[in-house]
């Protein structure tokens, strides 16, 4: 399993992880943390399903809400760079979506944005459309693609 794969890389690189969940509302953390020994790696996960948490637990900008909307790679980032920011953790990522059902002419139902934070790189961000799959198929989704990104990061 992927998440195995993250704890051992960053156990042996001496990263420690933190995880800033909207629409997957704490999926990655509980990925991680459904296996033994994860406590070495994963710091802390933040679940901000709100705007209000996301700017009082992340210290994501109202300014940049208002202008993108909470599902942008704005947010995205600011998320990601929050996370690393209010914990010990070097490595963050993030994910803001509509998972369904419903969604806009302008952010359709699937839509998911992704923020990847590392300490000493610049963040990166990301658009991911899975499509009107339906809620737990796109949650599921956005959760897998987490963390290959997460994966992905650790071997670079």
């Amino acid at each position: 399993m992927i998440a195995k794969k993250i704890l051992a890389l960053a156990e042996e690189k001496g990263l420690m992880i933190a995880t800033a969940e909207s629409c997957t509302g704490g999926m990655v953390a509980a990925a991680l943390t459904d296996i033994p020994g994860s406590s070495a790696v994963v710091e802390r996960g933040f679940v901000t399903y709100s705007n209000t948490a996301k700017i009082e637990m992340l210290g994501v900008s109202d300014k940049t809400l208002d202008t993108y909307g909470a599902v942008s790679e704005e947010v995205a980032q600011e998320m990601a760079d929050g996370a690393l920011h209010h914990s010990a953790a070097q490595l963050a990522v993030s994910i803001t979506g509509i998972a369904g059902p419903g969604g806009s002419e302008h952010k359709p139902e699937g839509r998911v944005c992704f923020g990847l934070a590392r300490i000493g790189h610049p963040t990166r961000t990301e658009t991911v459309e899975f499509g009107p799959l339906g809620r737990s198929v796109v949650r599921e989704s956005a959760r897998n693609h987490a963390l290959e990104l997460l994966f992905i990061s650790l071997n670079e």
